[in-house]
């Protein structure tokens, strides 16, 4: 029983999913006579030791180590520096990974993990002690070295740049950006309730908002980052970065048709795009006004980078800054005007009454001798496509040259040929892979016509964007040499990551996109104007011009207002905080609130976008919420934990899927006083605890059944049986 116990619970380890990628690479073998938690011989053979019989997070956490270094030793055996770099290496990796995976007050199975997961590199003086607890788990040649002063010197010297580039994918994806990408260690998850780990047991509909990697995803970033880890040892990470970010503008500019990478801005997130947007927009001199389209239903950021204001109180590259302030070199004359495309009550304002004031705003700004730049949406929050752009090209027509227009296609929830035409009338496109691509949060870009690219040849972009930017993320332009010189490695990975999930919606058919979207959408409208709970928010389908098997003409956000727990028919939907909580609540485990026959629905965890703030003159606080639950790409293309299922079975799950979202929000107003006075946290549940807990939920959640069947843990074992050689007695 004991060694059936023991076997499962290491094939319950190798299939959490970021650890079963480099677990396919290496031989693992187990020896309870081992003493030490493992031992790591090249080529990628690993046995596990004594220490690996325990708690599955302690498990997790020594395979890891062994895991990464299996993959960082060469065939061959390495000199005794590199032999060092490799061990502190894959030491670093896993004490950051035990950082996010276990509680801040649980106890380090190791020693050296507080040291190790520091911001900051130990002491010159510590690197000989730490690597004696290091030593006995990989073979190191010429231990009799190692206490050659010149050697620990030369460690030291390379492992202080080196610091911040190691770790595992998921904390080196989470930097670069801002504090949403913080996780939590309540929950671990970030501000926007997902994780840069997959989380394959929770019901995922967020593609308005921002998604937790999937394990393609997750493949994507972690083959860039061991690539990235492996160049760190050799000193050359400057050249795979920059390697690499000419490769990820290299593949955008591929799928939206653009000339080249120089047409190309990545930046991290839709936000700063707008940043970059203004900076390109004062390049000819003239003072600028912006025209933002529906505010509220862009980026919370937007108003303030469109003022050239710093939109946070950190940059993407990690400056301290204040909130609110001029970016310096930013001109402070720019004005900011709002084209609101709803009215005081919520409701949509007439096409004809917007398009007419976005005219009478930009008519008059010009007669001031000001630039305009108009911020389109394509689409907003709730999936709106505002101005009329037929109307709009015809302003461009009738003031040439005097008009900038950037398309915040930040949702991203059109096709490449709309991008392009776009680009031929001379306006600048801002897209992100976070969005309906799936891919991690904050990772943005900004397209360039040949007119806006030109202005790159003269004049220099203000010097507070380099807090933001690097000069590899732009063109190579003598405006944009005043840039910084380094590299966000977290944006780097973060569109790796998204580019996987691209280069699969890529390889299905434009016709079978449009088929399973309209399947998926049509099923779940039925189900949300059948919940007697919910009330569709109006919201046309987007406008466009017929394409060939097109799919972008579909809505594919679809937003809803939530009656109040107390409230009847026709009574004020749930006010913006109330429905904040109830986003919330929607993605934690609440079967501690609920009869038992109701559990299974409400451990369900579920991750829908965001609320967004809709006017309502009788609400509390003037603002209802409106939730989204939205298609992805993700839901077109699949997920490999999805094998085996034909692409009907599949669709047929999430449409499942999404249905049970909508009970969960009537189970939760129904039980709303319970629930609302325990306010349990979203979480990255299940966490992986001792055996005995409730961890296994995550088999059955997805399938809707109460309990985990022989089969689905058959399923699970067999995936990850290939990585393990059980050995030993």
């Amino acid at each position: 029983m004991f060694a059936r116990n023991l076997t499962e619970t290491l094939l319950h380890v190798l299939d959490r999913p970021e650890l079963r990628l480099l677990a396919t690479k290496c031989r693992i073998m187990l020896d309870p006579a081992v003493a030490h938690p493992f031992h790591v011989q090249p080529p990628g053979q690993i046995v596990l030791g004594a220490p690996c019989l325990g708690e599955r997070r302690v498990v997790a956490f020594h395979l890891r180590h062994a895991l990464e270094l299996a993959v960082l030793s060469d065939a061959q055996e390495p000199d005794l520096l590199q032999a060092l770099k490799i061990s502190f290496s894959a030491a670093r990796t896993a004490a950051r990974f035990w950082i996010l995976d276990a509680p801040a007050d649980l106890p380090a199975p190791e020693a050296w993990v507080r040291a190790l997961a520091s911001a900051y590199p130990p002491a010159r003086e510590d690197l000989p002690q730490l690597f004696a607890a290091l030593c006995p788990l990989v073979s190191v040649p010429g231990k009799a070295a190692h206490d050659s002063s010149v050697l620990w010197d030369e460690l030291y010297a390379w492992l202080v740049p080196a610091w911040p580039l190691i770790g595992p994918v998921e904390a080196l994806m989470a930097e670069g950006g801002d504090a949403r990408l913080n996780i939590d260690v309540r929950t671990g998850l970030n501000h926007y309730g997902c994780s840069h780990r997959p989380r394959p047991w929770a019901v995922t509909f967020a593609s308005s908002t921002a998604s937790s990697l999937s394990e393609r995803g997750f493949t994507g970033g972690e083959l860039a980052r061991v690539n990235l880890a492996r160049a760190v040892l050799e000193g050359k990470a400057p050249e795979a970065l920059h390697a690499l970010a000419l490769d990820v503008r290299h593949f955008l500019a591929g799928w939206f048709g653009l000339p080249g990478q120089d047409h190309v801005v990545l930046a991290s997130s839709g936000t700063d795009a707008a940043l970059a947007v203004l900076a390109l927009s004062t390049l000819p001199g003239q003072p600028v006004t912006t025209v933002l389209t529906a505010p509220e239903e862009t980026g919370s950021g937007v108003p303030l980078a469109s003022h050239g204001r710093h939109f946070a109180q950190e940059t993407a590259l990690g400056e301290s800054v204040c909130k609110g302030d001029l970016v310096a070199g930013f001109p402070n004359d720019t004005v900011c005007l709002d084209l609101p495309l709803r009215d005081a009550e919520g409701q949509l304002r007439p096409e004809g009454d917007v398009t007419a004031a976005c005219r009478k705003d930009i008519q008059n700004q010009l007669a001031k001798g000001r630039r305009v730049l108009l911020h389109v949406l394509d689409l907003s929050k709730t999936g709106l496509l505002a101005p009329n752009l037929k109307a709009l090209e015809a302003l461009c027509d009738q003031y040439p040259g005097q008009l900038d227009v950037v398309v915040d296609a930040c949702q991203a929830r059109l096709m490449p040929e709309r991008v392009q035409a776009y680009l031929a009338r001379g306006w600048a496109v801002m897209v992100t892979g976070s969005k309906f691509f799936t891919g991690p949060p904050f990772c943005g870009a900004l397209l360039l016509p040949d007119c806006w690219k030109a202005r790159l040849d003269q004049g220099v972009l203000p010097e507070g964007l380099a807090a933001y930017a690097n000069q590899c993320e732009w063109p190579a332009s003598p405006a944009c040499r005043g840039l910084a010189s380094g590299f966000n490695h977290g944006l780097l990975l973060r569109w790796r990551a998204a580019q996987a999930e691209m280069a699969a919606l890529g390889a299905i058919p434009s016709a079978v996109v449009a088929e399973r979207l309209q399947g998926f959408l049509g099923a779940v409208t039925q189900g949300i104007e059948a919940n007697a709970d919910l009330a569709f928010l109006p919201q046309p389908a987007p406008q466009r011009d017929a394409l060939s098997d097109d799919w972008d003409r579909q809505q594919t956000i679809l937003s809803f207002l939530v009656r109040t727990p107390e409230g009847t028919e026709g009574a004020i939907p749930l006010d913006l905080e109330r429905c904040r909580k109830l986003y919330q609540w929607l993605n934690a485990d609440l079967s501690s609130y609920v009869p038992q026959e109701k559990k299974a629905l409400a451990a369900l965890l579920c991750h829908i976008g965001q609320p967004v703030p809709i006017p309502h003159a009788h609400a509390t606080g003037g603002l209802v919420g409106a939730l989204r639950l939205s298609a992805g790409a993700r839901l077109v293309s699949g997920e490999p934990s999805h094998e085996g299922l034909d692409a009907t079975a599949r669709m047929t799950r999430e449409i499942q899927d999404a249905l049970r979202v909508l009970e969960k929000i009537s189970l939760i107003l129904t039980y709303w006083d319970a629930i609302a006075q325990a306010d349990p946290l979203p979480s990255y549940a299940p966490r992986w605890e001792p055996e005995g807990t409730a961890d296994e939920s995550h088999w059955s959640e997805r399938s809707g059944k109460a309990d985990v069947t022989d089969e689905q843990k058959a399923n699970a074992m067999r995936r990850s049986i290939s990585a393990l050689a059980l050995g030993g007695p």
